[in-house]
């Protein structure tokens, strides 16, 4: 029986402007399910997101996706974009004040990508169970006359000194991430602050500093893993700016029982193994710096 075609054009109507709701809407279990596909949102960033296909955010939400029975799609988007592309609403920042505005495509289900947790950002997201530690660091060029703090065992006051390096030192920071001084109260404090707006890139701050856009950076421990072997000999941490962190993959309020699928399926991975592996393949070595974390008690 031939279709007429104003029933086709008609039928073609209907599935785009289904398609095109699906993708302007915030999605939960059931609906990604229903749509057989997660949509990870995933930042090229040290190694958690690699830009090749891997690291170990996107292994880890790969295992998800497949623990879930649907397909898995990596998304790439940025630190500036990344949360306007999960809830398509961009984020206003005014101090401790954070509000949503705009309509924007709805281009992710989870953000994965070495996502710090930051007081900010949990006004207007879930967090899973940590996935990963972190902690900002203070990074000079090797060649500076500031030397490292020799540091003890008060924290708080390990980055009082480490602060007090500064000066009237040039700080090369970049905003709405990990490294937005803001976050460390690093602002409206006589700092010499460079904001960095080249690109959205962390893995930039370092090869940046180096070429002379400031005297010193921020950066975090999984990127200073990586750092001081890319940079041999020609970087050194003079300490920590903040207090240990957590990072974790983030989910819209209205995603509830995604975010408690994921924390279950990270229980399990963490049981049996697998997370330990990924660790290993991604971070060797980070275990020393953060041993309570990769404990079995934790």
């Amino acid at each position: 029986m031939a279709v007429r075609p104003a029933v086709a054009r008609f039928a073609c109507a209907v599935a785009l402007t289904f398609v095109l709701c699906s993708s302007a809407m915030a999605a939960d279990l059931p609906e990604i399910v229903a749509r057989g596909e997660l949509r990870h949102l995933g930042i090229r960033y040290a190694n958690f997101v690699t830009g090749a296909g891997d690291g170990l955010d996107v292994e880890l939400v790969q295992g998800f996706a497949k623990d879930l029975g649907v397909k898995y799609q990596l998304v790439y988007s940025d630190f500036y974009n990344v949360i306007r592309d999960l809830l398509g609403k961009d984020v206003i920042r005014n101090g401790d004040d954070v509000s949503l505005t705009g309509d924007y495509p709805i281009k992710g289900d989870i953000v994965a990508t070495g996502f710090t947790v930051l007081p900010w950002r949990e006004a207007v997201l879930l967090y899973s169970e940590p996935t990963f530690p972190s902690q900002v660091l203070l990074v000079a060029a090797a060649q500076s006359p500031l030397q490292p703090i020799k540091g003890g065992g008060d924290l708080a006051a390990d980055i009082r000194e480490t602060r007090s390096l500064i000066g009237k030192k040039s700080l090369l920071v970049m905003e709405r991430t990990c490294l937005d001084p803001s976050n460390y109260d690093l602002k409206g404090i006589g700092i010499d602050l460079k904001i960095y707006t080249k690109s959205t890139n962390l893995n930039e701050m370092v090869p940046a500093m180096l070429n002379g856009d400031a005297e010193l950076t921020l950066l975090d421990v999984p990127d200073v893993i990586l750092d001081l072997k890319r940079w041999t000999g020609r970087i050194k941490i003079l300490g920590p700016i903040s207090q240990h962190q957590d990072i974790a993959a983030a989910f819209p309020k209205d995603a509830p029982l995604l975010r408690q699928a994921f924390n279950a399926y990270l229980v399990r991975i963490k049981a049996d193994g697998t997370y330990d592996a990924l660790v290993d393949k991604y971070y060797p070595g980070i275990r020393r710096y953060f041993p309570a974390f990769f404990s079995k008690k934790s």
